[in-house]
């Protein structure tokens, strides 16, 4: 690969540094008796509140209709996925350092199926606490579940529902979307320029 694009490569690699310092996702809450609103903020290895009591008011919400609480040092992905931002951090300054392009293509093609992995963990950790309710909770709704949309808005009793993602997901796909622009621009450089006959 020709200096530009290990340059490039290397700065989408230093970026995943950035997805300590953002959260990755967030979920509000909006309702009439929490005008200011109430939400999550989930980070590559801690989950918190958009307003420091929040994550204990949610966990409060929650007991009345049975879902578990969310308990940040009991989700094992929070204790796993920083080492993977480090593995993919290290692996794409290789790939930058070395200017393999195959090594890049891997390095893309596991952003890709770590993404994939993370979205459906996510779905099912939110089936897992809207569905899995306690059958003694104070409010019971027959056949409703608690579960909040992967991405979107949806409405679970006056609670309007918003799971979005935050600046961490956004680094993110600007991380690959330069590592592929030095792929690009690679390859346009590789090109053989026909001189004028």
């Amino acid at each position: 690969m020709k200096t530009q694009s290990k340059i490039l490569v290397i700065i989408a690699s230093l970026l995943l540094i950035l997805t300590f310092f953002f959260p990755l996702w967030y979920i509000d809450l909006e309702a009439p008796q929490y005008p200011e609103g109430i939400g999550l903020r989930i980070w590559v290895n801690q989950i918190s509140g958009l307003k420091p009591n929040d994550l204990s008011n949610i966990n409060g919400l929650n007991h009345y209709i049975g879902m578990k609480e969310i308990v940040p040092d009991a989700i094992p992905e929070l204790k796993v996925m920083p080492f993977v931002m480090i593995f993919l951090l290290i692996f794409g300054l290789l790939a930058g350092i070395l200017g393999k392009r195959s090594l890049v293509y891997i390095w893309i093609s596991l952003f890709i199926v770590t993404a994939a992995v993370g979205m459906y963990d996510f779905y099912l950790w939110g089936y897992d606490y809207g569905h899995d309710l306690n059958p003694n909770a104070a409010i019971k709704v027959p056949g409703m579940a608690y579960q909040p949309p992967l991405i979107g808005s949806k409405m679970l009793l006056n609670f309007n529902a918003i799971s979005m993602p935050h600046i961490g997901s956004y680094i993110l796909v600007a991380a690959v979307v330069l590592a592929a622009v030095a792929l690009y621009l690679d390859k346009k450089n590789r090109t053989i320029k026909v001189p004028n006959a």
